[in-house]
């Protein structure tokens, strides 16, 4: 099936801008004409690709054809540059990425900011689930932990973010006055970014040999990660880099300084755009260099 570029563009454009009147503007055409090519797009699908609202958002469908039309962006932009045309007033090239919360608020900017040409559509999600968003066609890139490449893709080893444990002296006193125990892991709270983080857990059933269900809360967001641990509300997984300054100040202590966590990260892209996206995996490559530990 071959599709419409003006339909696509339009679809992008309205996800991209989250309504039908923004989408109008962006393409320079009238908000009715944009409404009439994702009117006959959908026919010749035969199903939703928009759920209206607001803002708009994508159908499963919409998402994966959102996709292939921003992947065809790439493709074109890298075929007039490999011919010597001048891109630069075009509009720029859309690229979404699945990447997790603690290394976009660490190492993952600097990357983003050495590719200027492109403009970036960021999910964020656990590093362990990410791969997940590239196996449903979602995203062309992707921060993982997964070692195995998702089927169709590219694969580069970046590594470790360090994680450690950390809770303010306060709270330590309270609940680990005898030390890090299974019995003080199991009844102190501990913070957790959602359901889907298992870095508590995978670090205290590795200090006691058993299964560790500790009390939770329940914060999305690296920085109140560490602010709620400053503040005595539980202890955590935090980032090394971002809470070191904490620890020589002596705003936090480490329940356990010679047991880090360790998560070896990759770089994975969609094989059809690997080429086109090379400037930016070369720029996660120099930033992870910087900001990683080993493997």
């Amino acid at each position: 099936m071959q599709f419409d570029p003006d339909h696509l563009s339009a679809l992008a454009a309205i996800l991209r801008r989250g309504s039908f009147d923004a989408a109008a503007s962006e393409l320079g055409v009238t908000p009715s004409a944009i409404s009439q090519r994702i009117r006959t797009f959908e026919d010749r699908i035969g199903a939703a690709l928009i759920n209206r609202g607001s803002p708009c958002s994508a159908t499963p469908i919409g998402a994966r054809i959102a996709r292939h039309a921003e992947d065809i962006g790439l493709l074109e932009a890298r075929l007039a540059r490999d011919l010597g045309f001048d891109t630069t007033a075009d509009r720029p090239v859309v690229v979404r990425i699945a990447v997790n919360a603690d290394s976009l608020a660490t190492w993952f900017v600097p990357a983003l900011a050495a590719v200027p040409e492109i403009l970036f559509d960021l999910v964020i999600d656990d590093q362990d689930h990410s791969a997940e968003w590239l196996q449903r066609g979602e995203v062309s890139a992707a921060v993982t932990s997964a070692t195995r490449p998702v089927t169709g893709c590219d694969t580069t080893a970046l590594g470790s973010l360090r994680y450690i444990a950390t809770a303010s002296p306060g709270f330590m006193a309270k609940w680990f006055p005898h030390g890090v125990t299974a019995q003080a892991l199991a009844q102190a709270p501990c913070l957790t970014f959602n359901q889907k983080d298992t870095l508590q857990r995978r670090w205290a059933e590795a200090r006691t040999g058993g299964r560790i269900a500790p009390p939770c809360h329940y914060l999305p967001s690296t920085h109140a990660f560490i602010d709620a641990a400053c503040a005595g509300l539980g202890w955590g997984m935090n980032p090394e880099m971002l809470v070191r300054r904490h620890i020589q100040t002596g705003g936090l202590g480490t329940l356990a300084p010679a047991a880090p966590l360790d998560v070896p990260l990759a770089w994975q892209v969609s094989r059809i755009i690997a080429p086109a996206l090379g400037p930016l995996t070369q720029a996660v490559k120099a930033a992870a260099a910087r900001g990683l530990g080993p493997a």
